[in-house]
């Protein structure tokens, strides 16, 4: 009775191959659950975060604050709506950092979740690797030993 062969070239290629695409899927699956379960108010919060450390938000509020010290200081000398030493300008500036922090906060919290699942999954990811490398290593070993056998029988070593 004849044994079937196939190459070992062939098995570990196939394998490699599954692999990756069991990776592929499953950091797609991530990206959707996180996608998914976002309320509105996730949205905006990452929303926030993305623009509130942006060098467009830092230039338009120095825009913003040189805009309103010269239209108190200067355009509006006889009746400004926000005298030196800028009060209101100040309970903005306020509660803009009181409530930026928070929602850059949550924002983070959730990347930071979606990110940890992504390092177990790398994690898994390495280990099934780890398999496959142990499963070359074996048939690298019978390939040498198949060598050393056709080496003997040739007496070439």
């Amino acid at each position: 009775m004849k044994k079937k062969t196939v190459s070992p070239e062939l098995d570990v290629l196939d394998i490699i191959t599954k692999e990756i695409g069991k990776v592929e899927k499953t950091l797609e699956r991530v990206d959707e659950f996180y996608r998914k379960d976002l309320r509105k108010l996730d949205r905006l919060s990452d929303w926030i975060a993305e623009f509130g450390g942006s060098w467009r938000f830092i230039s338009s509020y120095i825009a913003i604050l040189i805009g309103w010290v010269i239209l108190n200081a200067w355009v509006l000398v006889k009746a400004p709506f926000d005298p030196f030493p800028f009060i209101l300008l100040n309970l903005f500036l306020s509660l803009t950092a009181a409530l930026q922090a928070p929602i850059i906060l949550m924002a983070q919290n959730r990347a930071a979740h979606r990110d940890q699942t992504r390092v177990e999954l790398d994690l898994e990811k390495d280990l099934r690797d780890l398999h496959v490398d142990e499963g070359s290593h074996k048939l690298l070993l019978e390939i040498k030993k198949d060598v050393e056998k056709v080496k003997r029988k040739l007496k070439l070593s």
